[in-house]
């Protein structure tokens, strides 16, 4: 290995650290109380190598979300182009749980991420990624119904919008479950919720139904 790829190496491993010590301190203290000065202390890094890497504290937050774009797209993806729309949108259901399941707290703080000004301040570099990964996995979405409207199997209403009911739906649910849960910890309905959910989401959209 040349020096230039052991330079790299060691780039990408130290942002991972600082990734890493983001993580334990926002799910600590929340985006707002965290600070850039605790992380860099979690990391055992400067401020000023912390900076060199993520130019403020919106770019590291969203930069854990990237990870959660990225699997949901990978999982798309991989939904069976041999099943029928219905059976692909009850795939969806399991690929969303899934996301969430992969990681919660990030999954979480992404959907605050929806309704908050923090893409205001990011990078127009990482702003670009991420509104990249989330169309992408919306289009894959979208893709469902729209094949299910051309076949015949769904109700014949706008793709976009059935994606937009799909993803505000799932948001949701994850987000007032989660609320839930920190008050009663012993109980957890997300699962069964998110069947519901669906449930009636395909009675919808489900042609003749």
């Amino acid at each position: 290995m040349g020096i230039p790829e052991r330079k790299q190496k060691e780039k990408e491993r130290r942002r991972q650290q600082i990734l890493v010590a983001a993580k334990r301190v926002f799910s600590e203290k929340g985006f707002t109380k965290a600070t850039i000065e605790e992380i860099a202390k979690s990391a055992e890094l400067s401020s000023g190598t912390l900076y060199l890497y993520f130019r403020n504290k919106e770019e590291l937050w969203v930069s854990l979300s990237l990870r959660v774009l990225q699997y949901l797209l990978m999982r798309l993806e991989h939904i069976d182009d041999g099943l029928e729309p219905p059976e692909k949108l009850r795939a969806l259901k399991e690929v969303l749980y899934d996301v969430y399941e992969f990681d919660p707290s990030v999954a979480i703080n992404m959907f605050h991420l929806q309704s908050s000004d923090i893409l205001k301040n990011l990078s127009p570099e990482m702003l670009s990624e991420i509104t990249g990964l989330t169309r992408q996995a919306l289009d894959k979405i979208s893709g469902i119904f729209q094949e299910g409207i051309r076949e015949g199997s769904f109700v014949d209403r706008h793709p976009v919008a059935l994606t937009d009911i799909v993803w505000g739906m799932f948001s949701g649910v994850v987000l007032w479950e989660n609320s839930k849960n920190l008050l009663n910890r012993e109980r957890d309905y997300l699962r069964p919720t998110l069947e519901l959910a669906f449930e009636l989401l395909e009675r919808g959209v489900r042609k003749g139904s």
